[in-house]
């Protein structure tokens, strides 16, 4: 048990993977190359740094997949959920932290504890043999050198995506005379809740406007390396929503449903932007949905555009980054293993899991799976009817290798739920139904391990 094991990087899978092998009385050396060497998307040296939003999305752990996850993470110990908890903001349905104190709750439970030990250093390709038992948790911002070794040990075509951040805007910047406080139908159990979202409504003149405007706005140019990276539908930025049709981002993001202009009630609103708060003082809030690449000047132009928003001041404009990921069906075994090289595992976004919360998951799972082995036990995945067993499932097999594209967590990974007694339901009982036998299995595969 004196033996550590290696960990590379202290993102959300790094971290929670930590958390959890030092929990069982095995040692960690993690090794995080920031501050020594710095990412663009990063803006301090803390672990668990959340860098694209402040969400956790959905908190209902009966009828949503993600707040499933919330829910077996949270039986299972997990560091991240605790401090997501504890430093969580009024999102109505959803679960949004302030990220800054929540990253530094992170980092400050895990260094205080005496079997860490965190390394600054960046490692630059596959870890020797020597190591040991090693999980890779370097995340969508592979550095180059770990990303050039793992393609040379793999000998398999690295895949990689954009991924886009939204702006985030200061509160007494917003024009309040225009927007509004309302979580979309009023969802939420407290009135804070209910009020989490602040709205900015378009009529139909100025949202065409706006479509122009951000269809003609200059963009990012890419490096030729970079220019065949496809994106993540599930991050798309707004102008690339807006060119597969003038109607997207109406029902994307901007979608005028469940919500009424205090301003205003009997005019209904042709489209809405929503903003969502970004720290604990309320001082902060972020664009919801609106990653963009488009160039910084473009942004204060176009978002100047939204009514309320006219003179608003932003705390950072919006970025986008390549997103490198490993062909995980083909690579991976599953115990989330290299096959090539079965003392390394990988874990987190890098597998080729979206999300923080899936992230985290991986690592969690990473750790228990590392664990069992460092130990000499056997740990098979969990059933793949839970959260985390259809994740798992999916990056180790359950994919097309060949149109292998990162994945958040819902219920289509899941085993229909007509094998469970009761048959067909509606959607509302049918949901209800996945993750009551989620549980239960979770449940069961927790106590064996």
């Amino acid at each position: 048990m004196t033996k550590p094991i290696h960990i590379i990087g202290g993102g959300m899978a790094g971290s929670e993977a930590a958390w959890q092998i030092i929990n069982a009385g095995i040692p960690v050396i993690l090794h995080e190359m920031r501050p020594k060497v710095e990412t663009f998307a990063h803006q301090t040296q803390d672990l668990a740094e959340m860098v694209c939003s402040n969400s956790f999305r959905s908190d209902d752990d009966e009828a949503n997949a993600v707040g499933l996850l919330h829910w077996e993470m949270r039986a299972a110990n997990s560091i991240i959920m605790e401090m997501g908890d504890q430093h969580a903001l009024p999102a109505g349905s959803a679960l949004a932290v302030d990220r800054e104190a929540f990253s530094s709750a992170v980092t400050k439970k895990l260094v205080k504890h005496p079997l860490l030990t965190v390394e600054r250093n960046e490692v630059h390709g596959l870890p020797p043999k020597e190591w040991g038992n090693t999980i890779i948790a370097t995340g969508p911002l592979t550095s180059k050198d770990m990303a050039n070794d793992i393609l040379a040990n793999t000998d398999q075509k690295s895949l990689a995506f954009f991924d886009a951040i939204a702006p985030i805007v200061y509160a007494d910047s917003i024009d309040m005379s225009k927007a509004w406080m309302q979580s979309r139908y009023d969802k939420g159990d407290t009135e804070e809740e209910r009020t989490a979202y602040l709205n900015c409504p378009m009529d139909k003149e100025t949202y065409e406007n706006f479509i122009d405007a951000l269809l003609l706005a200059e963009k990012t140019e890419f490096k030729d390396w970079e220019k065949d990276t496809p994106y993540f539908d599930g991050c798309l930025p707004i102008e690339v929503m807006a060119e597969r049709g003038r109607e997207t981002l109406r029902w994307g993001p901007m979608k005028p449903v469940g919500l009424t202009n205090p301003h205003q009630p009997q005019i209904k609103a042709h489209a809405v932007v929503q903003l969502r708060r970004d720290n604990a003082l309320g001082t902060l809030f972020n664009i919801v949905g609106f990653q963009t690449k488009m160039k910084y000047s473009e942004q204060s132009r176009v978002l100047s555009m939204i009514p309320g928003l006219e003179n608003a001041k932003f705390a950072r404009l919006g970025g986008i980054h390549r997103n490198t990921f490993i062909n995980s069906p083909l690579l991976l075994d599953d115990q989330m293993r290299l096959k090539s090289r079965p003392n390394i595992r990988f874990a987190g976004q890098i597998t080729g899991v979206e999300g923080y919360v899936e992230s985290a998951a991986m690592g969690l799972l990473a750790g228990k799976l590392a664990i069992a082995e460092h130990c000499g036990k056997t740990c098979n995945s969990p059933p793949n009817t839970t959260a985390m067993g259809a994740l798992i499932s999916h990056i180790t097999g359950g994919a097309d290798a060949k149109n292998f594209q990162p994945m958040n967590v819902n219920f289509g990974l899941f085993p229909p739920i007509d094998n469970v007694k009761g048959g067909r339901r509606n959607r509302k009982d049918r949901y209800k139904a996945y993750t009551d036998r989620a549980k239960e299995e979770w449940t069961n595969w927790l106590s064996a391990v």
